[in-house]
């Protein structure tokens, strides 16, 4: 059984131009499910995140809706969410779903998807957890900020010492097996640093 068991994804809360991106957050929604892994999300009902959200409650999944109140007009709460929390403002939201997460996936999405994403990958690469991240590169969606990721190694902004801590899925079927693996390599990391703890 993995020891993710609930995963916040991020994506947009527009559909995008192409059906490849609602059925990747269906497919995905399933999968989650099929591995007893709940969603924490932003708590919309509009876009890839409605999608999200209503997919993974008819598979009979969990689902957690964290949505600011300025937000609820304009997106809309998922009001078949089992856990639905409205907060004061994003960076609550932000906190919010990062401490009922075990683990993180971006689907795509705009400017609020990268923002969210991108704060978790500072997060790692400063050590402040280890929590899985995985980008999800439903039809190359992702390719150009990997790219620029590239980009930054080649200029030395990322520096091999502080890399950026992720995986990438090719196909949507691979973002649970991947975070499984993660997990179980982040818990026999546990066992082997307590057993050298207790030896010293």
């Amino acid at each position: 059984m993995s020891k993710i068991h609930n995963v916040c994804v991020y994506c947009g809360s527009s559909m995008g131009t192409d059906p490849v991106f609602a059925e990747a957050a269906r497919s995905l929604a399933v999968e989650m499910v099929k591995a007893g892994m709940g969603l924490v999300y932003g708590g919309g009902s509009h876009g890839l995140m409605g999608i999200l959200a209503k997919s993974v409650f008819e598979a009979g999944g969990h689902v957690t809706g964290i949505i600011p109140d300025f937000l609820d007009v304009r997106e809309r709460r998922f009001k078949e969410a089992q856990e639905l929390i409205v907060v004061p403002d994003m960076h609550t939201r932000k906190r919010m779903m990062f401490e009922k997460a075990d683990a993180f996936v971006a689907l795509p999405g705009g400017i609020g998807t990268l923002e969210e994403l991108v704060e978790q990958l500072t997060w790692v690469q400063l050590d402040r957890h280890n929590k899985p991240v995985v980008l999800a590169d439903v039809g190359g969606f992702w390719r150009p900020l990997l790219d620029l990721f590239a980009h930054m190694r080649a200029n030395g902004f990322i520096r091999r010492e502080l890399e950026v801590r992720y995986q990438v899925a090719e196909k949507i079927t691979d973002v649970v097996p991947i975070l499984v693996a993660a997990s179980d390599i982040a818990e026999r990391a546990g066992v082997e640093s307590a057993n050298l703890t207790s030896r010293l």
